[in-house]
């Protein structure tokens, strides 16, 4: 005879939360270990943070401070604000979120959590409870979402564009600052994380910008009138060019003219390569550079643009 397996309402096998399942679960935590692949060691109930008191605390196989919260009812943001800040005051490096209605948007946000590259691993876990005739009910754990290799590959992603915008603005901080001892051109811009700045030249469509990347940093004049522009774009860097050998002789040197027929926009700018963004023992020069390039592009194309008939 195969019994028929039933499914049994949560307040029928625990009546308070508090009471009575965060105690069930303290002394039963290798089920829900189990579940998560986790060796689980209860720790403490009712952890003290400040005038709260975390559900339940344990630590992993390596001693890693394991947070977990308990709601038999659907998910909230009151639980989810609770789990955020025990974590961040006991220093936890795993956070379980026990409940029995995971809320879809619940559970986007510790995907997110996720991907963030904390430090922290997120688990939202639903619980049930069923019983196979006249049995004891007996409590099944499910992961929802979890940490996996997908969000560890975006958290690093994200950690790495957190670097390097944290680079560009230390860049373009120190650079705008020097600019202005030379030149009034950018002196009303902000820094930003972009990997250029800019400001424009009096005609629409045509920036005086700055770019940066890891391999390089350049001066240029930068020719984009917006969406379906390119015949236009390219009219303006054609006269540009047919004076070539002038504007050169202005600027004091070669400049690299790129029509780019590929692409929507036109540049005329001088590089300079070899050294790049994250070229810390190089970077006074790089910008110096920059900063006489960009002065002496300006010079030598400011009569060029206010004779342009487009």
């Amino acid at each position: 005879m195969v019994g028929k397996i039933e499914r049994v309402p949560l307040r029928e096998v625990w009546k308070k939360e508090a009471k009575d399942f965060t105690t069930w679960l303290f002394d039963n935590l290798e089920v829900l270990g189990e579940e998560l692949e986790m060796d689980l060691s209860p720790d403490e109930k009712e952890k003290s943070v400040g005038s709260f008191s975390a559900d339940i605390t344990a630590e992993d196989i390596s001693g890693n401070k394991v947070l977990i919260e308990n709601q038999l009812e659907k998910t909230d943001h009151d639980h989810l604000g609770k789990i955020l800040t025990y974590v961040s005051n006991l220093d936890a490096k795993v956070a379980v979120w026990v409940s029995s209605n995971p809320r879809p948007e619940h559970q986007t946000a510790i995907e997110w959590l996720n991907e963030t590259g904390s430090g922290v691993r997120f688990y939202l876990v639903k619980i049930e409870a069923y019983r196979i005739g006249k049995s004891e009910p007996a409590a099944k754990f499910t992961v929802v979402t979890g940490p996996s290799e997908k969000t560890e590959i975006v958290g690093d992603e994200k950690k790495e564009m957190a670097e390097r915008h944290r680079l560009r603005y230390d860049f373009w901080k120190s650079l705008l600052e020097k600019s202005k001892q030379k030149t009034k051109l950018h002196s009303n811009i902000s820094p930003g994380t972009a990997n250029w700045v800019g400001a424009g030249s009096g005609m629409r469509g045509l920036g005086f910008n700055y770019a940066v990347t890891n391999k390089f940093g350049q001066a240029e004049l930068y020719i984009d009138r917006g969406k379906d522009s390119e015949e236009e774009n390219q009219k303006i860097f054609d006269q540009l060019h047919s004076k070539k050998d002038e504007i050169e002789k202005d600027f004091g040197g070669k400049l690299r003219w790129e029509r780019l027929d590929d692409r929507r926009a036109c540049r005329i700018s001088r590089r300079f390569e070899s050294t790049g963004l994250k070229d810390f023992d190089q970077r006074d020069k790089l910008q110096s550079d920059m900063i006489d390039a960009m002065v002496h592009l300006e010079k030598a194309l400011k009569k060029h643009i206010r004779a342009l008939r487009v």
